[in-house]
């Protein structure tokens, strides 16, 4: 082995003990760390708020809805798995892994699971009523 491959060998063990013992807390977080919320029947929140967004991670029991409702926040809405009937502007929609929706700020929308479901809704501006759940 040259001197130039032993050195480099030597700086990835390095650079990975380093990286595995010096996680800064203030960029990295475990996600198991974070409590689960009841924030609506049915619906099992793990929420993540940053300087500008609120990243909400949910688990729905089919057959559970939130109702018909509208906010100041534009919402991203992602189905991991499973299928939730979201109906936007009265239109209703099966958002499924693959479909994604982006809805306007103070847009009215509801929504039902129709299986059991993992979401994540990203939210801006924070939703401060999350917050201080």
């Amino acid at each position: 082995m040259t001197s130039r491959a032993i050195f480099t060998s030597a700086s990835k063990k390095t650079h990975r003990l380093l990286n595995k013992n010096l996680m800064d807390p203030s960029i990295f977080h475990k996600f198991a760390d974070i409590e689960t919320k009841e924030i609506a029947p049915g619906f099992f929140s793990k929420l993540i708020h940053t300087a500008n967004n609120t990243i909400n991670f949910i688990e729905v029991k089919a057959g559970c809805s939130v109702p018909r409702h509208h906010h100041i926040h534009e919402q991203c809405s992602f189905s991991i798995e499973g299928k939730f009937e979201l109906t936007v502007n009265d239109i209703p929609q099966i958002l499924e892994p693959g479909l994604f929706a982006i809805i306007p700020s103070d847009v009215w929308h509801s929504g039902t699971a129709i299986t059991d479901c993992k979401l994540i809704d990203i939210f801006s501006p924070v939703r401060e009523d999350y917050r201080n759940l």
